[in-house]
């Protein structure tokens, strides 16, 4: 579902989003704070950047749960565009937001466009400011800041948002007089200080890639990271190579996502292969559609695939590309959207898949299948979209020889299914695989199931409604057997603290892509006893705050892995489909897409933890977890990262704070 979203434009003041990088500001991207030394770039020419009226890019971050209001556009409007696919949306209020007048951009990335007032205002960083306040303010500020979390309630009401910012720039107070009741409305979603001003020059290795195809095992990579050791980036990969000729020779591709930035995009490909024809897969609807098509104007061979989303609140959040050579064709199965941000200092997950031959003249259609059914799969994951647009591609995939493929594909796509069709996707497509696929274990239930994601639906009043229930026993099938008398497997589910994104390398700004909203964390406080802190010493990715999402079932002593599965599933029913009229049908919001990993289709018993992911080492046959195992569980100190509450306390790791309003 898409919701327009107008709101007012006042000059000079920003009361949505108070939050600014200083690069702007400085020469040098290394820098010491109270909390460390941050080397970001041995770059200092990061002055040197275009104006911003000519220049400004916006993005869009994801999120499975945001509804928007409109209010009356006063002086200019601005049309912010979310997505939504909570199971129980909650509509909140919205305070207008006041940004600073500027020039359209030139290309905007699709989203809000209320992000791009965070641009202009990046040259006057919210500097963290200790003034050492009176015990009285130092308490009102930590209730302000700490005390979410001690109220279950979800009537957010007026008093949410005292002070409101009208045109003439005057504060009105909430009316203390009895009003008609008004309909509840989401807050949108502050805007990421991301622009590009924010991004500084990769060094000149950065793209030197080091990956043997040959040589690799599970074919599952992490992108590159700005601002890492080097070490730490060997063996990682960024989206230009795998654009580049070193993966085959290009004569066209489809890009699915979430987010686009279509002139950011086309740079990625190399000159040779800029002008080939892309197919875009989306789901845009109406205004924010009609802007992806003028960001795609000064690009004649880039064309457009509208997924339908006939469910409220679905939206199309497959990250996928497919992409044709001369030499053959060749799938990628990812977690990034396609805007710089997701492929700067944020860590994400793909697998690629080999490079798969033409079958030879005579082969029926049917032959080049692998033992795992994928080209089977995702022929009927594309079929699903019921578009024209992809049938040549559908086609392609029929021709090809795909039989050296040792993954199962996982998709979500909108419907409501019923009999044979509820485990075709969703987590009763996962269970199913795991039930066939896999054998029970010793001690079974002592082997901990971990769900690692960036962003948290709405899931019930408490556990037993969907996350205990349904997707816990799918998270725990292993093999056919009846389920084990004793005590249910752990669930450990890892997602970044408060701490964990203040000491990031992007600082506050990289909580814009971790979209738990207050309204939905109130509502289930019974979801935070399962959480663990976000820790990647193994990969060097601990300050590198995770956009990819993972599960997996591992061993007691957490060196083995019964599955793993890297996905752009979220925790949230929309993604994975919820179970209803008592369990006879399923009903799943969104367009999805992962990969499954089982140890069967690589004739192994379990999966070796790779204790030292990078550099990466081609003789080892462990995989490559992408964070610290055992997670760690948070402390009494630590909070959940909340997108639209305060936190100003402490500085970030650029002496900025976070102050939405």
């Amino acid at each position: 579902m898409s919701i327009v979203l107008h709101v007012k434009v006042k000059v000079h003041t920003f009361p949505s989003l108070l939050l600014e990088t200083q690069y702007s500001r400085r020469q040098k991207m290394s820098q010491q704070s109270a909390h460390g030394r941050w080397t970001v770039s041995s770059s200092d020419d990061d002055d040197d950047v275009p104006p911003r009226s000519s220049n400004i890019k916006t993005e869009r971050v994801e999120t499975p749960e945001q509804d928007t209001i409109k209010t009356e556009p006063v002086t200019r409007k601005i049309a912010c565009v979310f997505h939504s696919n909570t199971d129980t949306p909650d509509v909140k209020s919205v305070p207008s937001l006041a940004v600073k007048k500027e020039p359209k951009p030139s290309a905007l990335v699709m989203g809000s466009e209320a992000r791009q007032t965070a641009h202009a205002n990046q040259q006057q960083p919210v500097k963290y400011e200790n003034n050492n306040p009176s015990p009285a303010v130092k308490r009102k500020r930590e209730t302000e800041e700490a005390g979410w979390a001690l109220s279950s309630s979800d009537d957010d009401n007026d008093n949410n948002h005292k002070d409101r910012v009208i045109p003439s720039g005057q504060k009105i107070q909430p009316k203390t007089q009895s009003s008609p009741k008004r309909v509840k409305k989401e807050v949108a979603r502050p805007p990421s200080p991301h622009g590009r001003m924010y991004y500084i020059d990769e060094p000149a290795d950065y793209f030197e890639t080091s990956i043997n195809e040959e040589a690799e095992t599970y074919r599952f990579y992490l992108n590159k990271v700005v601002g890492l050791d080097k070490k730490y980036n060997t063996g990682a990969i960024h989206i230009r190579e795998i654009l580049s000729p070193m993966f085959g020779t290009l004569k066209e591709s489809v890009q699915f996502n979430y987010c686009f930035d279509i002139p950011w995009m086309v740079e990625q490909y190399p000159p040779e292969f800029r002008d080939k024809p892309v197919l875009i897969v989306h789901g845009e609807k109406r205004e924010s559609k009609a802007r992806l098509i003028q960001q795609a104007q000064p690009y004649a061979h880039v064309r457009f695939c509208q997924a339908k989303l006939d469910i409220a609140f679905g939206t199309h959040h497959t990250k996928m590309m497919l992409l044709w050579y001369v030499e053959g064709f060749r799938v990628v199965i990812l977690t990034s959207n396609m805007i710089r941000a997701d492929w700067y200092q944020k860590t994400q997950g793909m697998w690629i898949s080999p490079l798969y031959p033409v079958l030879p003249e005579g082969r029926p259609e049917t032959a080049g299948e692998s033992p795992t059914f994928f080209k089977r799969d995702l022929i009927e994951y594309l079929q699903a979209y019921r578009a024209p647009e992809l049938s040549e591609w559908i086609q392609r995939i029929r021709e090809h020889d795909l039989s050296d493929t040792s993954v199962y594909l996982i998709g979500s796509t909108p419907g409501r299914y019923v009999g044979a069709d509820m485990e075709k996707w969703g987590h009763l497509r996962l269970r199913k695989l795991l039930r066939e696929h896999t054998k029970p274990v010793p001690n079974e239930e002592a082997w901990p199931v971990i769900g690692q994601f960036s962003s948290i639906g709405s899931m019930g009043l408490d556990k037993t409604k969907w996350l205990a229930a349904e997707f816990q026993r799918t998270l725990t099938t292993l093999g056919k057997g009846g389920k084990s008398v004793g005590p249910e497997p752990q669930m450990l589910l890892v997602y970044p603290s408060v701490d964990n994104v203040r000491t990031s390398l992007e600082g506050y700004p990289a909580g814009g892509s971790l979209p738990y909203s207050i309204q939905t964390a109130q509502r289930q406080l019974w979801l935070h006893s399962y959480f663990h802190r976000w820790g990647a010493e193994t990969t060097g990715r601990s300050h590198a705050m995770p956009h990819i999402k993972t599960y997996m079932r591992v061993s007691p002593d957490f060196t083995q892995l019964a599955w793993f599965l890297v996905t752009s599933s979220n925790l949230s029913k929309a993604a994975w489909g919820g179970l209803e009229k008592n369990n006879t049908q399923v009903m799943v919001r969104s367009y999805e897409l992962g990969v499954l990993f089982l140890p069967s289709a690589f004739n192994l018993s379990t999966f070796r933890v790779q204790k030292n992911v990078f550099p990466a080492d081609e003789g080892s046959s462990g995989f490559p977890v992408p964070f610290d195992l055992p997670p760690q569980r948070y402390s009494s100190k630590d909070q959940p990262w909340i997108w639209n509450i305060p936190y100003t306390q402490s500085p970030d790791t650029h002496g900025n704070v976070w102050v939405p309003s």
